[in-house]
């Protein structure tokens, strides 16, 4: 991502014109914070294109949605049922509503080494356990493209009388073609966010919010919008979601039909390369798949997902959207062409062929840690005092940082949890696999409650 891979994806005349739209809040340019012209009139063209009954522009990413939501549906003390899949921008949204989490755990995947989703049973119990809940909030499609099925949640949800809160931050292209999973909006969901800017013609920072329910205070979210987003809102962003909507509402099946046709010859040839396999539908029963995210697990290569994107980049001029220990993760959008597939082809089968002597990696799984127990609730962590201590060091402390392994931006720890011996070995392992891990400083040290 973004989506617009480099502009490819854009009318040649808009990206000529960027300078002519940056503008402010003028007599015929409208206002995001109260939009009664333009603005209000694009939003409603998104919100008839996605399937919503309001659509509001987010200029600073899916967070401010994922954050506006949040603080619309729960108040302070107020339980969420939440993913633990959950991006790190729920986690914030639930500290600043003053949010209780009762987290549920996804499926794991231990072929691919990856959390799948949330299954329809397990949010059944813990609903049952906690009747107060207000909600529940899934990411579907998580950043491996898997999704689970939000119909069947949708019903059991709204069966409970609860609120269902979608990040839908990854499927903003789903609506446009029917062999794609079905979206949130067309699911049941009362409220989901997408980020145009991952898998849409658009640019980075823009994303949609979508409602359709009664269920969602509406002038509440306004204000929320309101206070989170800039007051000097980018009418390049605004452009760019507009042209997006128009782009996908126009010729988005034909252009989503024309780049399956691309990942079907693709997987197709990649079948041919011993040391690769792709994840799909097949592989994940219940579970449906996005196809456009190419999952490609390299383990069998003998190099790490790490590795391999290393030298995808190095020696072949190719950027994968992300990797973990065992496989690598492209987004492929409407923008790419055959030759971005046929780069990365060649690129792996020259890997293959390079390192077809090396044992394949075949003890490389790193167990997920369970969920650690909550000390300190998440709307008082702001309010503890805090050192430092290393890593190593920290077993038993409580974290006042959330710790995540970046991408995909899934907490292993959460502010307020008790730091696990389990916790900080899987942390260490996935940094001394070459994985990035975002909360720690630069030598390994963790923020704890004194």
């Amino acid at each position: 991502m973004p989506g617009h891979k480099l502009g490819k994806g854009m009318p040649s005349e808009f990206l000529e014109s960027l300078h002519l739209l940056d503008v402010t809040e003028i007599p015929g340019t409208d206002n995001l914070h109260f939009p009664q012209g333009a603005i209000k009139e694009a939003q409603e063209l998104a919100a008839k294109a996605f399937g919503a009954e309001y659509t509001f522009f987010l200029v600073n990413g899916s967070t401010c949605g994922i954050h506006a939501m949040i603080m619309t549906a729960c108040g302070p003390g107020d339980r969420l049922i939440v993913a633990r899949d959950c991006h790190k921008s729920v986690i914030g949204g639930m500290m600043l509503a003053g949010a209780e989490p009762v987290y549920i755990c996804p499926e794991f995947d231990g072929r691919f080494n990856i959390s799948t989703a949330v299954t329809e049973d397990e949010i059944e119990r813990v609903l049952k356990e906690n009747p107060d809940a207000k909600g529940v909030l899934i990411t579907r499609p998580n950043y491996h493209g898997v999704c689970a099925d939000i119909q069947r949640i949708a019903h059991l949800v709204h069966s409970c009388g609860k609120i269902l809160m979608v990040d839908e931050a990854h499927g903003a292209h789903f609506r446009f073609n029917k062999k794609l999973p079905v979206c949130a909006m067309d699911s049941g969901a009362d409220i989901c966010v997408q980020s145009a800017h991952k898998t849409l013609p658009a640019f980075t920072q823009s994303a949609y919010l979508h409602v359709k329910s009664s269920k969602i205070d509406i002038d509440r979210l306004k204000m929320n919008l309101s206070l989170l987003q800039t007051t000097s809102p980018s009418y390049i962003l605004m452009s760019s979601l507009d042209i997006a909507r128009a782009i996908m509402e126009n010729a988005g099946d034909k252009l989503l039909e024309k780049l399956l046709g691309l990942v079907d010859c693709f997987e197709k040839s990649l079948s041919g390369i011993e040391g690769y396999f792709l994840l799909n539908k097949s592989l994940l029963g219940a579970f449906h798949h996005d196809r456009t995210r190419l999952v490609i697990n390299v383990a069998n290569t003998g190099l790490t997902g790490f590795e391999a994107e290393k030298l995808l980049r190095r020696e072949f001029n190719t950027q994968v959207e992300m990797s973990d220990l065992c496989n690598i993760v492209c987004i492929a959008t409407i923008a790419d062409s055959a030759e971005s597939f046929d780069r990365l082809l060649y690129g792996l089968g020259e890997i293959a062929s390079k390192f077809k002597q090396q044992s394949k990696l075949t003890d490389i799984y790193i167990g997920e840690p369970d969920i650690p127990p909550r000390k300190i609730e998440l709307k008082d962590v702001s309010y503890i005092k805090a050192e430092l201590v290393m890593l190593e060091r920290a077993t038993g402390r409580v974290s006042l940082q959330m710790v995540t392994p970046y991408p995909p931006g899934i907490p292993v720890l959460c502010p307020g949890e008790v730091i696990s011996g389990d916790a900080v070995e899987y942390i260490r392992s996935i940094r001394a696999m070459g994985g990035n891990v975002l909360g720690l400083g630069e030598k390994g040290e963790i923020q704890v409650a004194v």
